[in-house]
């Protein structure tokens, strides 16, 4: 290993080997495997993570179930005082996650630092909800009876999430799973092993009872798919790919287990005729560009009014030629997670230029001195692609944006909704009327007028319709219908017995 590789391990405190959480007791997977994880900025070494496997699972069920009644008959409000002592470890680590965060993805450790606030955001509220759990009241049509509804914990949950945004999707899931009552499995991305291994480790420290949380490193196949065949698992949540999302909904859906499925975009941004075309090329380059473009809620789709199409192409061409890729706090974005990825973005740029695209700038790898070796993909607009065409409808999940005409607003709104996906959309204009049409009619989850297609808030639901996902919501109160079971409750007196 070279002195590069462990000076950045001395800064972020990593250790050589990332071992699984059972409870709240570290430990190497069972056959004593592991895995490499490796730097996304320059493809080297950056620590190795337990390659777990089914009886490692097995191992995690066990101990889930063996905590869970006695997490359950906690009171919900002590639970969530419980969830607060983690988000204050949080607080009081925020910058040793953060670093952690930065050297396992590539971005910034500004924007790390973004990314854990978030989190802590997140847990903060769910730890509220122990205080909030509400069921509901209400009349019956029969005398002397009285109707009720309250919440009760599934049991065991599994959880599976994406490399992306680590720390936050660690809090989006974990935090209202177990503020129901559940007893919680999350499978780390194998990308981000550390960010999920320091999470467990203030739990820990916080005081969560043994067995309610266990963090399991590992592939998808080896690792993921026995949680989700598991019979003990009684809910699964994963953030992740349409494709896996398929898998997991007729694994899980054999045994009835309640799923929650929050998958991929290919998501639009229409710039109207009348936008402030400013603004709006701003939010096209953080929605498209940041974070690598490794969000579910990137821009991937620029539809522009014929009118300001050729103004506004030039306006972006312009601007994204002058992006700083790179790791420092002034970059505007980093590398892309890993070289598959990679690889296939620059497969599917190349196939999209054979079959006629026109590539406006970036297009390519980057691999002068300061990129060399790193995962990075130069900031990528197209044009003169049809919009059924493959790279027009598959996501690539980095710094990739098309650009399409659009005759008017009709045809921009025909044009957003015609894609399998249905995650986020956003509008750029000064009309209140084609606003309101918009977020009325488009076929998403989400919809924002005159800024990106993304950043959502941990008190508001997020998901998608079509191919984005299965219907359910997390964040947000919505999350606590995916955790919990509602029970109806009648009681009946008899008034003579007052």
């Amino acid at each position: 290993m070279n002195v590069a590789v462990l000076e950045l391990k001395r800064y972020t405190m990593l250790p050589n080997q990332i071992p699984n959480w059972i409870g709240t007791q570290e430990q190497p997977a069972q056959s004593n495997e592991w895995f490499d994880k490796l730097n996304p900025a320059n493809g080297q070494l950056l620590t190795r993570a337990a390659r777990s496997r089914r009886e490692d699972i097995q191992q995690a069920v066990e101990a889930a179930k063996r905590a869970q009644p006695a997490w359950a008959d906690t009171p919900a409000v002590q639970r969530g005082l419980i969830l607060h002592k983690i988000v204050v470890g949080m607080q009081n680590r925020q910058g040793e996650i953060a670093e952690i965060v930065a050297a396992e993805t590539g971005k910034s450790r500004k924007e790390a630092l973004g990314e854990t606030g978030g989190a802590i955001q997140c847990g903060l509220f769910y730890a509220s909800e122990g205080q909030r759990l509400y069921g509901r009241t209400t009349t019956s049509g029969a005398a002397n009876k009285y109707a009720m509804t309250i919440r009760q914990p599934i049991g065991v949950a599994g959880l599976i999430i994406a490399a992306n945004t680590p720390i936050a999707n660690v809090a989006w899931k974990v935090f209202p799973a177990l503020v129901c009552g559940n007893a919680a499995i999350l499978k780390a991305a194998e990308d981000t092993p550390a960010t999920a291994w320091i999470f467990g480790q203030i739990a820990k420290e916080a005081g969560l009872p043994d067995g309610v949380l266990s963090i399991l490193q590992g592939y998808g196949e080896e690792a993921g798919a026995p949680l989700v065949e598991h019979p003990d698992v009684g809910v699964i949540s994963f953030t992740g790919s349409t494709e896996v999302g398929r898998i997991i909904q007729r694994a899980a859906g054999e045994r009835f287990a309640r799923i929650s499925l929050e998958l991929g975009g290919k998501n639009p941004l229409v710039v109207c005729d009348d936008a402030d075309l400013e603004n709006a090329a701003k939010w096209v380059l953080l929605s498209a560009f940041s974070n690598a473009g490794q969000r579910c809620a990137s821009t991937s789709r620029v539809i522009i009014f014929e009118s300001v199409y050729e103004k506004f192409r030039d306006m972006l061409v312009e601007r994204t030629k002058k992006l700083k890729v790179g790791t420092a706090d002034d970059c505007d974005f980093g590398p892309v997670i890993n070289e598959g990825q990679l690889v296939n973005m620059l497969n599917a740029v190349e196939k999209a230029k054979k079959n006629g695209a026109t590539i406006l700038c970036g297009g390519h790898r980057l691999t002068d001195d300061e990129h060399r070796g790193g995962y990075y993909m130069a900031p990528t607009l197209i044009e003169n692609v049809d919009p059924h065409d493959e790279i027009s409808e598959c996501e690539l999940f980095g710094p990739i944006a098309i650009l399409f005409r659009a005759r008017d607003f009709e045809h921009a709104l025909a044009m957003a909704n015609d894609t399998p996906y249905g995650l986020t959309a956003s509008i750029h204009t000064r009309s209140i009327h084609r606003a309101t049409r918009f977020y009325d009619k488009v076929q998403t989850g989400v919809a924002v007028v005159n800024a990106g297609t993304y950043g959502s808030e941990p008190h508001m639901p997020f998901g998608g319709r079509k191919l984005s996902g299965n219907g359910s919501r997390e964040p947000g109160t919505e999350a606590l219908n995916i955790y919990s079971e509602l029970k109806d409750v009648y009681i009946n007196i008899d008034p003579t017995q007052v």
